[in-house]
């Protein structure tokens, strides 16, 4: 072959799992309207002007490079960020139609509709039980206790590894257990939504597996946004995938932008931006 001909590679082709074709986006039932949403830290911006929907009982992957801001971003989805001194935002994000940066909105009622799981599994130094009660507990929803208890442990495909030793510390529990705990934790006070920060990145592949198998049982009762770097992961998981990347500005400024929104098999096949394409390709990030 000739040094001057060119080599076209196509987009990745990742094999996902048999999913449902999406029907166009406005018959979707929207959950969070993302409008040109800016986030700082310090006043330098992590993401700028990110506009995005998101859709009810699907899974939304975001990918991107690191320090793409796709942790921010997801976080702000529930107001997590609020609890850093240095943070800021701008723009709007609507949960339902309703503005949750308003000043008469409680952060922690936001927090109880929006659960999230985060990268290590992070289970309280408690019971097994009592990891899943506290939650309950603190939200007045102390009505048929242990049937909350084990329904959350039977959604999260948990109930029949622990249901004989529920007094037992959740310590001791594998780290794919304590991540699926963590997840029965959050859906137990009956979130709408359930955001995800790299949930199995410190997970093997069999406990990967099982909580990505989770992920497509729940759908059905709730909304999930994953960030992950795998995109093996998204493709097997997501029903849309947003990829963002990593924008330079003067003095050597960086921030998260948005590129692309698309359902996940587009993302992957037909990519309508070439950095997507690089990215999914594997040619930068």
């Amino acid at each position: 072959m000739s040094t001057t001909e060119s080599v076209t590679i196509a987009p990745m082709r990742i094999d996902a799992p048999q999913r449902q074709t999406l029907p166009p986006r406005e018959r979707l039932e929207q959950v969070f309207d993302i409008d040109e949403l800016t986030a700082r830290y310090g006043g330098r911006p992590a993401i700028k002007s990110v506009s995005l929907d998101i859709y009810k009982n699907l899974v939304t992957a975001i990918i991107g490079p690191s320090g793409c801001g796709k942790s921010t971003f997801v976080r702000c989805l529930n107001r997590m960020n609020d609890l850093i001194p240095s943070f800021s935002m701008e723009g709007s994000i609507r949960y339902h139609g309703q503005d949750i940066c308003a000043d008469d909105i409680d952060p922690v009622a936001v927090r109880r509709r929006i659960g999230m799981v985060f990268q290590r599994p992070n289970p309280f130094p408690k019971s097994i039980y009592d990891n899943i009660a506290f939650g309950l507990k603190v939200n007045g929803m102390k009505d048929n206790l242990d049937g909350r208890v084990e329904a959350a442990l039977t959604k999260a495909a948990l109930w029949d590894e622990v249901k004989d030793r529920l007094k037992e510390s959740a310590l001791g529990l594998s780290g794919g257990q304590q991540q699926r705990l963590c997840i029965a934790r959050a859906i137990a006070v009956e979130p709408d939504v359930v955001l995800l920060d790299e949930p199995a990145s410190s997970l093997d592949p069999i406990a990967t597996a099982s909580i990505e198998d989770l992920m497509h049982d729940l759908k059905q009762d709730y909304t999930f946004v994953i960030v992950t770097h795998n995109m093996q992961q998204a493709a097997r998981v997501a029903d849309m995938t947003a990829f963002f990347s990593i924008s330079r500005g003067a003095e050597g400024q960086r921030w998260g932008e948005l590129v692309e929104y698309d359902a996940t098999e587009k993302i992957f096949t037909q990519p309508g931006d070439k950095r997507t394409e690089d990215y999914v390709t594997g040619r930068f990030g």
